[in-house]
């Protein structure tokens, strides 16, 4: 906190992207270039010309892609760019509920629920309904996210929430420069996810979709017992099924071989337990690239639904919100057609005073509309406690 209490003041310097897992971080200085925006089908051909088109400034392409396939990416060559090491075991193994970092003066700050968690159940209600008319429902499902406005009264340095972000060392802490809206404001993206969607390492490629989700406590004896009813909930596990299938199939006309364990694992953030599956391949021609294989990933089960088109069409019905680019992905590919890429979850846009907060919730038969509405909220936690909020 400054001296006369005002909240994250903004800094002039700030990255323009910054992505930090335990394998070690990166972050970029200044903007050289942008990859001409486009939608999800053509990037591969954008990027593969880029870099054949521009061979000074860094080999590197960082940024985010929007949930909806149809929509505009955004792209950036950075002026700069500084990898670090992996981190240290000490700090990988840090898993904290709270942040030593001061919290802000929030006295003034306003909330705004979009939609309220009334309106959300009864979305979610709706989608059920939806879902059961459906040819073969249990293998369906159409995930819904919310969102929280929050308006801050001054600027938001996205710095310093990355920051707070970062101290939970359990989760990837990103942050990516956005495409400016109409009126000429900057918007940054920054978010704390636990998902890898892809990384691509030579003819290495690996992927760790979530699934199925819990509500972390305090008392380690319920903390416990969340996580054992996780591992057992018949739902959660028949829905993080679906999204190993959907991804094992996507990857497999890539792949040589493909292994995914045959039960999920648990995964946990500070705030969250998760079922997870690591999933890891091995291509059939180096020279496929990371973009080419995102191109088909994208969007998941997890963020999205199954099947994705009939997901998709559910979610442009019952959703009163525009994702943008939460439930996308963020993250870096390089002129070899390497790259590591992150489901943006877990995450906030700032512009200027105000933060958009996301959530959402994966809808399956046997789904309940206010244990999903518990979780959507359950799912703010990290941001709301990064911004003092919580």
């Amino acid at each position: 906190m400054t001296p006369d209490g005002a909240a994250f003041p903004a800094q002039t310097s700030a990255p323009s992207f910054q992505l930090q897992d335990v394998n070690g971080s990166l972050m970029t200085q200044g903007i050289q270039r942008h990859l001409p925006r486009g939608a999800i089908h053509d990037l591969p051909h954008r990027v593969t010309t880029f870099f054949a088109t521009h061979s000074n400034g860094p080999a590197l392409l960082t940024g985010a892609l929007p949930f909806d396939r149809d929509h505009q990416d955004f792209l950036t060559q950075p002026l700069r760019a500084q990898h670090h090491a992996a981190l240290s075991a000490e700090m990988a193994n840090r898993n904290q509920f709270v942040t030593h970092l001061d919290p802000p003066s929030t006295s003034q700050w306003q909330v705004n629920e979009e939609p309220s968690p009334q309106a959300y159940a009864s979305s979610v209600t709706e989608a059920l309904r939806l879902l059961n008319q459906a040819p073969l429902a249990e293998e369906r499902k159409i995930v819904l996210a919310r969102s929280l406005l929050v308006d801050a009264g001054q600027q938001i340095d996205p710095v310093m929430l990355w920051q707070r972000l970062a101290q939970d060392t359990s989760v990837t802490a990103f942050m990516t420069s956005l495409p400016a809206a109409a009126d000429g404001s900057r918007a940054m993206l920054v978010g704390a996810t636990p998902e890898l969607l892809l990384k691509k390492t030579a003819d290495r490629v690996l992927s760790h979709p979530l699934a199925g989700s819990a509500s972390r406590h305090l008392q380690a004896s319920d903390d416990q017992d969340a996580a054992a009813r996780l591992l057992r909930s018949e739902k959660d596990l028949r829905e993080h099924r679906n999204v190993v299938e959907a991804i094992l199939d996507t990857l497999a006309p890539h792949c040589k071989t493909l292994h995914a364990p045959a039960t999920p694992s648990l995964r946990s953030t500070a705030s969250m337990w998760h079922l997870g599956t690591r999933i890891e391949g091995i291509l059939r021609s180096q020279e496929t690239t990371c973009v080419e294989l995102l191109r088909d990933l994208h969007p998941t089960p997890a963020v999205c639904g199954t099947p994705r088109e009939w997901a998709r069409e559910m979610i442009s019905t019952l959703e009163s919100i525009d994702r943008g680019f939460f439930a996308g992905a963020v993250g870096w590919t390089d002129a070899q057609g390497d790259g590591t890429w992150y489901v943006a979850i877990r995450c906030a846009e700032l512009r200027g005073a105000q933060a958009r907060l996301f959530a959402g919730a994966g809808i399956v038969k046997g789904s309940d509309p206010a244990l999903e509405t518990a979780e959507t909220a359950a799912k703010f936690g990290a941001m709301l406690r990064a911004l003092g909020l919580k």
